[in-house]
């Protein structure tokens, strides 16, 4: 089997974290916090951070500012062993940034920053490197346009690479003309359950995942908070619970959860066996604070997912 080669396009970030925030101060007050980090993130940006550490080689693609936050940005990824070489500099447009006050029990309120990520173009793609890859992961395509991702992963179809796509709005911000297009270029789609419902229109999971394998995606993954995942296929459906953890932060799950459930399709596993895996990637990402948190690899990921129960 080809050494899986993987280049997540779209949104990179850089976020600013702090724990735990139970309250904003009034005025100039001030108070103390535990922790605060700065870390790479984003769907494309965060799921390669994860990708890395499970033994893919990497190479990330998108939209960054000349700006020292696009400097930091670099310099993150690249000591996590990613390629960032395909990552285009604006010199007019900010990198993307959030500021994520965390509070106690893990939820993520943001201050966010679109910046150079809306920016993206065909222009931009690394066509070649593009066409050598394995897998391609696009995340975010509502930012750089349906037929922008349309024309991407047509063509990493053509070249026979496997094709992924994560969405990035909420689903109060979503409509199913903003994908559609895409679609039937997508060998894996990877939406949280509200993104589903907000996309397609639907009332529930299982008729909005339909709808998009009747529009062309090849597996709808949709990932459910504490509850999992729900994998549907030609073959029906198969529900994966999420693992019992204490949760410090959810920051970054949803794209740990792709990484691990891509390393898994790359090694050959079943997309419920997929499925499990990102399951493990997203409960080791959310027991500490950021989504590069945690020092596993894809030995200790399938140990974790072995030996802990799942959450009920």
């Amino acid at each position: 089997m080809k050494a899986q080669q993987v280049v997540t396009m779209g949104v990179h970030v850089l976020d600013v974290l702090v724990r735990p925030v139970e309250e904003i101060p009034e005025g100039q007050g001030a108070t103390l916090v535990d922790d605060i980090r700065m870390t790479a993130a984003g769907t494309a940006g965060g799921t390669a951070l994860t990708l890395a550490k499970l033994g893919a080689s990497v190479r990330t693609a998108g939209a960054i500012g000349t700006d020292p936050t696009g400097d930091l940005l670099v310099q993150l990824l690249d000591g996590a062993g990613i390629d960032t070489g395909s990552l285009v500099r604006r010199v007019d447009t900010s990198t993307s940034a959030s500021v994520l006050p965390i509070r106690p029990n893990g939820d993520r309120p943001s201050l966010h920053l679109l910046g150079a990520n809306i920016t993206y173009g065909l222009d931009d793609v690394p066509w070649e490197a593009l066409a050598e890859a394995t897998h391609l992961h696009l995340g975010g395509p509502e930012l750089i346009g349906v037929d922008v991702a349309a024309r991407i992963l047509s063509y990493a179809k053509e070249h026979g690479v496997v094709t992924s796509m994560d969405l990035l709005a909420p689903g109060v911000l979503g409509s199913f003309d903003q994908i559609e297009a895409a679609l039937p270029y997508v060998d894996h789609l990877l939406p949280n359950d509200d993104q589903l419902l907000g996309f397609t229109g639907e009332v529930d999971l299982l008729a909005g995942a339909e709808k998009l394998r009747a529009a062309g995606v090849g597996v709808v993954a949709v990932t459910r908070g504490g509850d999992g995942a729900l994998l549907v296929t030609a073959e029906g459906t198969e529900t994966v619970p999420a693992f019992a953890i204490d949760v410090v932060d959810t920051t970054g799950c949803g794209d740990a959860f792709s990484a691990g459930y891509l390393r898994g399709v790359g090694l050959g596993r079943t997309p419920g066996e997929a499925a499990v895996l990102g399951c493990a990637a997203a409960a080791l990402v959310a027991e500490g604070l950021g989504s590069d948190h945690g020092d596993f690899d894809l030995a200790a990921a399938d140990e974790f997912a072995a030996a802990r129960k799942p959450r009920t």
